[in-house]
């Protein structure tokens, strides 16, 4: 039997790496930054290997080391891309995704698998997603970008999450997104054993009252505290449910525990990791302290998402099903017209190339969120400005970028 191996990168605590094998795929490295991730990592399974440090640099690993494996996977930093966030993009030091394109062109893998926050999906970043497809187009890939809804996959949490998943020509009209699955439990349905373990009494009543699916896990940062379960409006969420979001407990509640005055009880980071994906059919144990474990939860990406966007890329390397031909979707039009043309380009040519209806106020708009990732020269001479392509402001393995600088300065709060 072929072994289809895979290169994951920003491993964190192995959600991903656990739902890929389940798919098939068997680990030929892991990259992680964070020593309590790589110790999860170690602890379960200790035939990996396992590389900490910094992903983009050489004295991690050796990328080329590892050409023509058959996946290369990650989930890349988020900060630069989430909604509560300031939305950076390129700028933002942490992120990696541009990076990871380009490491494609070095490993040459037979398939892509990134994941990111929907943030990513948002008109905020519509040039970005269309370097990325043009990218991985001229490196010989087909790419679909798709927004995944854990729920849809057995995980009792909303955590929508946009995945872009790249093939070669040959593999991609064999890819088709994975199916929902027939159920997902409530919140209650899936930790309610948890929830009466200590032998509390309100256990059932309290898994009646959470009967619903979560809102979104959130694992915080070195940046900012301890665990618990989110902003304000994810904590009234909770609420709703029975769940008093304000931290973590250590244990389930014992037999006689009273929550007058409080929503309900606190869950444990066991509870959390239920939630979040991992079950007995994705037995994982965490290694640290508590805040360390809810951390590694929290920020992972749910093993069984991982686990059915994996089989779908396994059926398209084994070509199973009839081939679709895919058409190729446009992100960002006015990005594609300035990428195309050497020079300057005029307000009318922009709007032949939205199709559509469109006024200087919106050009002008469209243009500064293109100019937050991109380098745009602006020609004034004219009633009307036209505007020039420069520069992606992205890190993308270059020696001389920001990004080294700031990652040696926030390294020790980067999560």
């Amino acid at each position: 039997m072929a072994s289809f191996e895979v290169v994951e990168i920003c491993a964190g605590a192995g959600g991903q790496a656990l739902g890929l094998e389940r798919a098939g795929f068997e680990h030929a490295l892991a990259v992680e930054l964070d020593q309590n991730a790589c110790n999860t990592l170690r602890e379960n399974r200790s035939e990996w290997k396992v590389a900490q440090g910094d992903v983009a640099s050489e004295d991690t690993w050796k990328p080329a080391d590892y050409e023509g494996v058959a996946l290369l996977a990650g989930g890349v930093p988020c900060p630069p891309f989430t909604i509560a966030g300031k939305q950076l993009g390129a700028t933002d030091e942490r992120d990696l995704f541009a990076w990871a394109i380009e490491l494609a062109g070095v490993v040459r893998p037979r398939a892509l698998l990134l994941e990111n926050v929907r943030g990513l999906s948002m008109p905020r970043f519509a040039g970005y997603r269309q370097h990325v497809l043009d990218r991985l187009a001229s490196l010989g890939y087909v790419a679909f970008w798709q927004l995944l809804q854990a729920s849809d996959f057995g995980v009792p949490q909303l955590r929508p999450r946009f995945v872009l998943v790249a093939m070669k020509p040959e593999d991609a009209p064999y890819f088709e997104w994975p199916e929902p699955a027939e159920h997902t439990p409530s919140v209650g349905e899936a930790v309610v054993d948890l929830m009466g373990s200590n032998g509390w009494r309100g256990a059932d009543a309290w898994a009646k009252r959470a009967s619903k699916i979560a809102p979104t896990i959130v694992g915080g940062s070195k940046k900012h505290g301890g665990a618990d379960l989110g902003p304000t409006r994810a904590k009234r969420a909770w609420a709703e449910m029975g769940v008093d979001a304000l931290g973590v407990a250590d244990e389930a509640p014992l037999p006689g525990a009273d929550f007058t005055g409080k929503p309900g009880p606190k869950l444990t980071c066991e509870m959390v990791a239920r939630i979040q994906g991992w079950s007995d059919d994705y037995d994982w144990n965490f290694t640290g302290r508590k805040t360390t474990k809810y951390r590694q939860i929290g920020n992972a990406f749910p093993p069984p998402v991982a686990a059915a966007v994996g089989s779908s890329i396994m059926r398209a390397f084994k070509h199973v099903g009839v081939p679709q031909q895919r058409e190729s979707v446009e992100h960002d039009p006015i990005y594609r017209v300035l990428r195309e043309s050497d020079g300057f380009v005029t307000f009318n040519q922009l709007v032949r190339a939205v199709g559509r209806p469109i006024d200087a106020p919106e050009i002008e708009r469209r243009i500064s969120l293109l100019s937050r990732d991109f380098h745009i020269e602006v020609n004034e001479d004219k009633a009307l400005p036209s505007y020039k392509l420069g520069a992606f402001r992205a890190f993308v393995g270059q020696e001389d970028h920001d990004r080294h600088e700031l990652f040696m300065k926030y390294q020790a709060r980067i999560s």
